[in-house]
């Protein structure tokens, strides 16, 4: 279980490491450009979609960064609960768009982030 709650954290780690820096740095407009699954930005300023990837970037570093070194171990699950909170947005963001068909990989990205937080309040606690 802490195999697979590691593997899980560092693949949601990249993952969001790297969307996130690219909200950071690519304009709004450029990323509405990319297709139909990124025109959420519309509904958002740019400084909106710069802090959602700053939050994106912030919970990435905090899946992993805390448990390797050994400093706040506590803060792992409380990013992944970020993550959750996040992703529980881009969903209702997506209801209200009435984009369905790409609210399925948001729900993915929040049950990941769920079993991170899940297995590392409960199981697999860095605390126990």
């Amino acid at each position: 279980m802490n195999l697979a709650l590691w593997i899980v954290a560092g693949l949601l780690a990249a993952a969001y490491l790297f969307g996130g820096g690219g909200k950071m740095i690519v304009p709004k407009e450029r990323i509405a450009a990319f297709g139909p699954s990124s025109r959420w930005v519309e509904d958002f300023s740019a400084a909106g979609v710069k802090a959602v990837g700053a939050l994106e970037v912030l919970a990435a570093l905090g899946l992993v960064l805390p448990a390797a070194l050994g400093i706040a171990p506590v803060l792992v699950p409380l990013a992944a609960l970020g993550l959750v909170a996040i992703m529980t947005g881009a969903a209702i963001t997506r209801i209200r768009r009435r984009e369905y068909r790409f609210m399925v990989v948001d729900l993915v990205y929040l049950a990941l982030a769920a079993f991170v937080a899940w297995g590392r309040l409960g199981p697999e606690s860095f605390t126990g």
